[in-house]
């Protein structure tokens, strides 16, 4: 077996006690043997059941024992024959052992591959670990056990155990399940083995790793603390995106008696100066160019490779910063994992030592890294400690990619916590949004967590490999309907909301909800004016009926309309201000002037309810204070006497976080500072 090739032998429970999960099983492995015979169509699988009233199996022939055990399939190369194996399995009628089953797998193994064989040989059990195990011939069960494990390690066999966690309606002895998982704790610890406990089919689907990813290292060299002091380091991927297998162009144009046609489809470009001429231009008469404004600029290879960043490959660690600084949604690409080199034991013992200072400390460190020599770019990433709980494993860093600041975006979400207090939601309302998170809680206390990630498979991939299976067998193969299991991944859980009728009517009662005809006008003149994703006012708190976004100036026809207009423009940063500066000049003229005193109040609200939303209350409480100054001067108490039929005050601190007023001195007009109505 060729080292990057995988014997894989499956050992499955298929006793009374598991008839109700058995087609969940059956679904498991054949969506296993599926991605193999696209990803690893050259590994060899073998197939076990035990618990069957049948015995065979090659130890019970050579030296007896081993009863109820029943090899579907010897070890074989991958084919199409092994998925309809699957899908059918026997149901057996007596208890199996797993611990017999266990040492036929491995005996099949070490017979098909021998000592000599390099490659990846691995054992999967699928068993609910309810029914007894034998006791042997000599010694206790924990011997064996050890035994077992220790004959694992020797061979190079990996294990994984899948348990399916009893059905609390069936009766089961709790006595021999604890046994097992015992067992199956004993093994894990001793060899390489390694056991998931699952609840639901569809957690089955997600336990069993169909893709086997042979990890293989982005970056080997120095972690530079200093210049005189470097470690040796390994950096991995720990996570990636699992993307649909690359699709190839068929051609159709070989005659069908062609047994031997590829079907390949080869694409060649023939680059000419213009559509007239039909003569082709030879590789070393084409130049790249670059659109410059109407002028296409063209640069030579030579002078490509003279603009190019020349890098050299390393690590180089700038410094240390608190954890709290680095937030999560810094993070830019998929996750690394940065391990000291396992053949210098300096190497992990100056790791370990600045993962758990750095644990302590609560830091992280920023490095800078190149992974390859001549590589296009450099990124700057972080460093969090990984501080292993096992003796086995040693401590290591997670990576992961910081942004520069061209790849930063601001998008200026107002804070709830800005509102006013009349728009947030009281002590009743709160308590019946909580009700309606806990109603949808996938991880309820004494349930397992619903959709766990590491056991939930992505069911747009399954639902592909199983088409693509279906239509190898026949061209017209219809698409098949979603499977019940993996609706539950897209669609809410019938469980989680069937008793929970009267929440939903609670909270929905708990809020008036009204249709807003001023947005609804807006929104539909944005959808047409602006391109998709601007950041435009359906993405703030603020219900603008602007007309047009080009408004630059407060006029005197429609003053309100203009100040939203001019408020709600995104093409510059300093349309806010210029907004607030304008509507201030144009208050003032309105106050002045004694018949228009309804006007300068709306202005005035207008003005006060935008400074709150743009988060702008020294703004208004400036200009408030000095026009309060101003009305008394000119003897304008007429407009005054308006401030508290309208609640015209101060933005206090409960409104808006910024502002240096507190609520019961909102209505006190004192000036602090002559304002300039120009800023």
């Amino acid at each position: 077996m060729a080292r990057n090739r995988e014997g894989l032998v499956l050992l499955v429970d298929v006793g009374p006690a598991m008839h109700s999960v058995l087609p969940d099983v059956e679904k498991t492995c054949s969506l296993l043997m599926q991605k193999k015979l696209i990803y690893n169509k050259f590994d060899e699988v073998g197939i076990i059941v035990f618990g069957t009233q049948e015995t065979e199996n090659e130890l019970a022939r050579d030296i007896g024992g081993y009863d109820n055990i029943w090899v579907l399939r010897n070890i074989k190369v991958v084919d199409e024959l092994v998925i309809d194996r699957v899908k059918q399995l026997p149901r057996g009628t007596v208890a199996g052992d797993f611990l017999d089953a266990l040492i036929v797998g491995m005996d099949m193994l070490i017979k098909t591959y021998g000592a000599g064989q390099r490659g990846k040989k691995r054992l999967c059990l699928i068993t609910n670990a309810a029914s007894p195990t034998k006791d042997p011939f000599e010694g206790t069960k924990d011997e064996q056990v050890s035994t077992i494990a220790a004959k694992m390690a020797a061979e190079g066999i990996k294990m994984e155990s899948i348990v399916m966690k009893a059905d609390p309606s069936v009766d089961v002895d709790e006595k021999i399940i604890e046994e097992n998982d015992h067992l199956l704790s004993l093994l894990s610890n001793n060899a390489i083995a390694k056991t998931v406990y699952v609840e639901s089919p569809l957690s089955l689907l997600g336990a069993l790793k169909t893709r086997r990813v042979a990890p293989v290292t982005l970056f080997r060299g120095d972690l530079e603390i200093n210049p005189s002091m470097k470690i040796k380091v390994w950096v991995y991927k720990k996570v990636a995106e699992e993307r649909l297998p690359s699709l190839k162009m068929y051609s159709d144009k070989a005659p069908p008696s062609d047994k031997f046609a590829k079907h390949e489809v080869k694409i060649d470009y023939d680059y000419k100066v213009n559509e007239e001429t039909s003569e082709a231009l030879a590789p070393e008469e084409r130049i790249k160019g670059f659109r410059y404004g109407p002028h296409v600029i063209p640069i030579s290879p030579d002078e490509m490779e003279t603009l190019k960043f020349k890098t050299e490959k390393g690590m180089k660690l700038l410094g240390f910063t608190d954890a709290s600084n680095i937030l999560r949604h810094y993070y830019m690409k998929d996750v690394n994992i940065v391990v000291p080199d396992p053949s210098k034991e300096k190497s992990v013992i100056a790791v370990s030592a600045i993962a758990r200072e750095m644990k302590q400390s609560n830091k992280v460190a920023i490095v800078r890294c190149v992974w390859r020599n001549g590589q296009g770019n450099v990124v700057v990433g972080v460093l969090t400690p990984n501080v292993s709980e096992r003796d086995d494993t040693p401590d290591s860093f997670y990576f992961n990619v910081l942004p520069f600041a061209e790849d930063i975006r601001e998008f200026p979400f107002p804070s709830f916590s800005r509102l006013p207090a009349s728009w947030k939601p009281d002590e009743q309302q709160q308590a019946v949004a909580d009700n309606l998170v806990k109603m949808l809680d996938l991880a309820p206390s004494p349930k397992e967590e619903v959709l766990k990630p590491e056991l939930t498979p992505n069911p747009v991939l399954q639902r592909f490999y199983e088409y693509l299976e279906l239509k190898s067998r026949s061209t017209d193969a219809a698409l098949p309907p979603m499977d019940e299991a993996f609706k539950r991944i897209m669609e809410q859980d019938p469980e989680l909301s069937s008793n929970t009728k009267s929440i939903m009517d609670t909270f929905r009662g708990s809020f008036e909800v009204k249709e807003n005809p001023k947005l609804r006008k807006a929104s539909k003149r944005m959808l047409r004016d602006k391109p998709s994703g601007s950041d435009d006012e359906d993405n703030r708190m603020i219900t603008y009926n602007a007309n047009e976004n080009n408004v630059d100036t407060v006029g005197d026809a429609n003053p309100v309309q203009d100040f939203e207009a001019m408020i709600s423009r995104r093409d510059g940063n300093d349309w806010v201000n210029k907004a607030i500066s304008e509507m201030k000049k144009r208050v003032v003229k309105l106050v002045e002037d004694s018949s228009t005193t309804d006007k300068a109040l709306e202005c005035l609200l207008a003005l006060r309810k935008a400074c709150v939303l743009e988060q702008e209350p020294k703004q208004f409480n400036e200009f408030l204070n000095h026009l309060h100054e101003l009305c008394q001067e000119r003897k304008l108490s007429h407009f005054l006497e308006h401030f508290t039929s309208k609640k015209i005050t101060l933005i206090p601190k409960s409104e808006a976080a910024d502002s240096d007023v507190v609520d019961e001195k909102a209505g006190d007009f004192t000036v602090k500072e002559e304002p300039n109505l120009e800023s």
